[in-house]
Parts: C-alpha cells; sequence; structure tokens
C-alpha cells in the first residue's frame, strides 16, 4: 500500500508544480502511463522507470521502448493461427518479432533478478525480503525444482504484461469521461470535501468511505473493459452457448464489451450514469471487467486500488477542463486494453483549497 500511495502522491506534485496558478494544458496520457508502471516495478524490483525520480536513465529508456514493443505486438493478430500455411512460410514475421521481444525480456529480467540476489548476498544479517523477486528467491532456495529462474522470469513478465497498461488506460477513460461531465465531478468533489477534507491528500484506506468515487470507477469499466475479450477460454465438453452447439475443445473468447452495453441487461446503456451501481447489489454475469469465476484477473484487488485512489487525488487535487469546447473523443483505438483512440489532454489547474497541502508533498 505504501507503494501505491507514494506514487499517486508523486503523480500529484508533478502535476501541481507545471498546473499551480494557471490551468495548463498537460498530456494526460504519458503522465498516467507512469503511475501503475512504477506501482508493479517497485512491487517487483524496488525500481522505478518513470518521472524524475529515476536511477538508471539507460535502463528506463530501454525499458519503455521494451514495453511498448510488447504492447504494440500484443495487439496484432496472426493469420497463421488459423491458416497453418501461412505460419509455415513465416507471414508477417509475427513470430520473429515475438522471438527477439521474448530475448530482450529475458535479458531484462535476468538483470533484475541478479541485482536482487547480489544485494542479498552482500547483506549483513537476517535478511528481509521486501520485492516480489526477494520472495521468490526465498522459496527458490528451499524449492529449486519449482521456482527456477525460468519460472520467476515468467511471472515478471505476467505482472508487467497484465498489472500495468490495463490500468493506466482505465485511468485515462475515467478522466475523459469525468471532462465530459463535470457534474459528476462535482458531486464526487463533495464526496471527497466532505469525507476527507482539505487538509490531507486522499489515501487508499479512504475509498471504503467514497462510494460514489467507486461507481465511477466501476461505470468507467463497464463502458470500457480493460481486456474487451476476456482471455480465451476451451469448452471442456460439448455444450451450447447463445444457440450454438460449440463442440469439445474449441476456443471460447467471451466479448465483455458487448455485454457491457447489452440493452438488455442496461438501462441506457451508452451513457455514463455512475448512480446506476449506487443500488447494485448482486451483478451477476452482466459486470466482468476482471472476468469471472476461479479464472478471473487476480490483480482485480490492485488494479481497483490504483485507479480509484488516482481519480480521487485528481478530482481532490485540481480543477479540470477540457482543450476546447468540444467533447472529449471516446473512440477506441487499437490494441488489446483498448486504449483510446486519441490520447487524452485536458486543462489542469490546482484547487486554491488544496494548495498547503500540495505545498508539502
Amino acid at each position: 500500500m505504501a507503494v501505491r500511495q507514494d506514487e499517486v502522491r508523486s503523480l500529484v506534485k508533478s502535476l501541481s508544480q507545471d498546473a499551480w496558478r494557471d490551468f495548463t494544458r498537460v498530456d494526460m496520457k504519458s503522465r498516467i502511463q507512469g503511475l501503475p508502471f512504477n506501482v508493479i516495478t517497485r512491487m517487483v524490483a524496488d525500481k522505478r522507470f518513470y518521472g524524475a525520480e529515476v536511477d538508471d536513465f539507460r535502463e528506463a529508456r530501454e525499458f519503455k521502448d521494451m514495453m511498448s514493443e510488447a504492447f504494440e505486438i500484443s495487439g496484432t493478430s496472426s493469420p497463421g493461427d488459423f491458416i497453418p500455411v501461412l505460419r509455415w512460410i513465416g507471414f508477417q514475421g509475427l513470430e520473429k518479432k515475438l522471438q527477439k521481444l521474448q530475448a530482450k525480456f529475458d535479458i531484462f529480467s535476468e538483470a533484475l533478478i541478479e541485482e536482487r540476489r547480489s544485494k542479498r548476498q552482500r547483506s549483513s544479517g537476517e535478511w528481509k525480503a521486501t520485492t516480489y523477486i526477494d520472495a521468490l528467491l526465498s522459496l527458490q532456495e528451499s524449492e529449486p525444482e519449482r521456482y527456477t529462474n525460468y519460472v520467476i522470469k515468467g511471472n515478471i513478465l505476467s505482472l508487467l504484461l497484465a498489472g500495468t497498461d490495463t490500468s493506466s488506460a482505465t485511468i485515462e477513460w475515467g478522466m475523459s469521461l469525468l471532462l465530459n461531465h463535470p457534474e459528476v465531478v462535482k458531486r464526487a468533489r463533495a464526496e471527497i470535501d466532505e469525507h476527507i477534507g482539505h487538509e490531507r491528500l486522499v489515501e487508499e484506506t479512504d475509498i471504503p468511505n467514497l462510494p460514489y468515487t467507486q461507481c465511477i470507477v466501476q461505470e468507467t469499466l463497464r463502458l470500457f473493459p480493460p481486456g474487451p475479450l476476456l482471455l480465451p477460454h476451451e469448452s471442456s465438453e460439448d455444450c451450447t452457448i447463445g444457440g450454438f452447439n460449440v463442440s469439445r475443445g474449441t476456443m471460447v473468447l467471451v466479448n465483455a464489451w458487448a455485454i457491457h452495453r447489452d440493452p438488455q441487461l442496461w438501462d441506457d446503456p451508452l451513457s455514463f450514469k455512475p448512480e446506476r451501481f449506487e443500488k447494485m447489489e448482486n451483478m451477476g454475469y452482466k459486470f466482468i471487467p476482471f472476468g469471472t469465476g476461479r479464472r478471473h484477473c487476480p490483480g482485480t484487488g490492485l488494479a481497483n486500488r490504483v485507479v480509484t485512489s488516482a481519480l480521487a487525488a485528481f478530482i481532490q487535487c485540481f480543477e479540470w477542463e477540457r482543450v476546447g469546447e468540444e467533447m472529449v473523443e471516446l473512440l477506441e483505438g487499437k490494441g488489446l486494453s483498448m486504449p483510446k483512440n486519441k490520447p487524452l489532454e485536458a486543462m489542469c489547474k490546482a484547487r486554491q483549497r488544496m494548495s498547503h497541502v500540495l505545498k508539502e508533498l
């Protein structure tokens, strides 16, 4: 929790320094993107790759390039998966690109592991595990056959790919919706001012006392789920889905985006209405931004905390306006995490009532 709060505080501080007195035009995508990345990399290896407080700018640049390439490839379809002959001839060269990228990830993650192992060996006295890699290295000592470097590197890769771009995209969509609905911002700010006040920055432990802010996050996830097509499933037996006969062993994709906008399940499904979640208790299978059941996303709690903390801090600490009179564009771009087609820009100014708090960050 301390890492998450520290990164939200760092982002708020950065924004306040640029927009202290007057409304300033801010590239929100680049600002937001660093938050979940730094949260994950600090949890994994106690390293930051975004923002001013970066130890090794060369390493940070290589990391950003690698992740950018990974997300670009992840949104590419491979005809060779369906037409084998195209795979045999190397159509599009996608497999070669993946192999080169995997080699980069392997070198990068191996370096992180060896760095943490080296610090552990140099430590005097009892070693205390403070990162995800530290914990896995401890398990490696007791079960070396199970927790190999290969397994540790696979876990690092999973966290980086699944827990970063998805959260930043959700925060960007949330801010886009709020800019188009100032009345929602007004109500959320009143809630935050009532429960937290103006003497401190909102913290993660305050989230249970901010039900309307949580509704904003849920409605954002409904309209723009970070995984519009959930991870592929496979039918274990012959079955019928939506009136279609599905044979055993068939790949099945669940379209969460379509379910969340189904007029048979939701009233006025295309409108942004956070209040729809205020009295909704059992949502069943009609709200599944993180999947459901035993195969649902294990990072649900982490993602909700990061997204809610960031949006609450933005609402509490800043005044927001659209760059122009036009509404913020809400078209989806390419990619598995459904990023915005046009990166968000906004006019931002520090709230006068929060100025003394912002100065102390």
